[in-house]
């Protein structure tokens, strides 16, 4: 079979990239299919993470990126001009290449994607949530398009063969779509032994940017600093974005940069879970949540704010995990204390957090996978 899978870049060390590489090596290697990586945004650069030889890879040259930082009006613009330009040339590849199933991870191109007459099936793989758009609740002309883009996106998903979305709760905010699935991200293990959450470490893992809310972190983490009997314990945060400097500067403010350290994204991580006592997220939303059903593969118990989505789906609070309203600072800061206090109960947890991969196995979620892309091709 042929598949192609549309995304922006695969430069960064972002987990969209890490689902999509997953998918693909287990595609090619396993199954030996043809799989080819289309992009907009790679700009030349070296994927982040390793891709095997056999997928192809093609950039497109658009760089919407390339807008940002310009006035909303300039950015309409060249939003609208370079889209042409993508339309064009995603055109061209997909008439040349006849795939079988071509995959949108939610960039510029699920606007047209189901226009073009290429003889493949389309599929439309949503990694963030119904209300993605409306997360910065920006004002003004910017907002008033992600308001219009969300009212539009429902119309847009009907459009495709299929749909699919991360989570059970997302699918809830859908409504009764006749071509939604659920299919979630796959949790691996790399055999290289568990976490054993004795170690005084707290880990966070993602991009430096409003969605993974690490300013809300770095605030809770100050509450867990006053409390002496807790001295020993520090926060490692990996990532990166354009949130680095900003987040230092909160950290050096709080004068707490001897319990908490901003690190560089790494290629091993799941090194680092191996050596840290649990997981703490604090976005302010989410598609799926990779990072943490990574962690808790490691055995690592979560402590997580109840965000739009995945939690719900994932976290039994008290069981694998410790669920906090969301945007409750102090919250945070408790549950976090109070699983760094009970040496027990967090390896309970991490105990039970291992049975992720029982649900949501690489073996179990990419045979939902297949068994997608049998069922539309054999409705040629």
């Amino acid at each position: 079979m042929k598949i192609v899978y549309c995304h922006c870049s695969v430069h960064t060390p972002g987990g969209m990239e890490r689902v999509l590489l997953n998918k693909v090596t287990y595609l090619v290697e396993q199954l030996g299919w043809d799989v080819t990586v289309v992009t907009t945004d790679q700009k030349g650069r070296d994927p982040f993470y390793a891709f095997p030889a056999k997928v192809r890879m093609i950039d497109l040259g658009i760089n919407y990126t390339d807008d940002n930082g310009k006035s909303p009006f300039a950015k309409i613009l060249g939003y609208l001009r370079r889209r042409k330009l993508h339309k064009k040339r995603l055109t061209e590849v997909l008439m040349r290449e006849k795939a079988d199933v071509v995959v949108s991870l939610y960039p510029s191109e699920s606007s047209f994607l189901p226009d073009i007459k290429d003889g493949s099936k389309k599929v439309l793989e949503l990694h963030f949530n119904k209300f993605f758009r409306l997360q910065y609740n920006r004002s003004g002309v910017l907002g008033a398009i992600d308001r219009w883009r969300t009212r539009e996106d429902e119309k847009l998903v009907r459009r495709f063969d299929r749909f699919v979305v991360l989570s059970n709760e997302d699918r809830g905010y859908w409504g009764e779509l006749p071509n939604i699935e659920v299919i979630p991200n796959a949790a691996l293990f790399d055999g290289d032994g568990f976490a054993t959450t004795e170690c005084k470490r707290v880990i966070a893992v993602g991009r430096l940017d409003y969605q993974k809310g690490f300013d809300r972190l770095v605030k809770a983490w100050e509450i867990v600093c006053r409390d002496e009997q807790l001295k020993d314990w520090r926060l490692d945060i990996f990532g990166q974005g354009e949130w680095r400097d900003m987040l230092q500067s909160m950290i050096d403010e709080r004068g707490i940069q001897d319990r908490i350290c901003l690190n560089a994204p790494t290629k091993n991580i799941s090194a680092e879970y191996a050596t840290s006592a649990m997981l703490v997220m604090s976005s302010n939303y989410e598609g799926f949540p990779m990072v943490m059903i990574e962690a808790m593969a490691k055995g690592l118990p979560m402590v997580a704010f109840d965000f739009k989505c995945g939690p719900k789906d994932i976290i039994n609070h008290g069981e694998n995990g410790m669920i906090v309203k969301n945007d409750d600072i102090e919250g945070l800061a408790e549950a976090m204390k109070q699983m760094m206090r009970d040496d027990n109960a967090r390896k309970r947890m991490g105990e039970n957090a291992k049975k992720v991969v029982d649900t949501y196995s690489e073996e179990v979620v990419m045979k939902k996978w297949i068994n997608l892309f049998n069922s539309l091709v054999e409705k040629n």
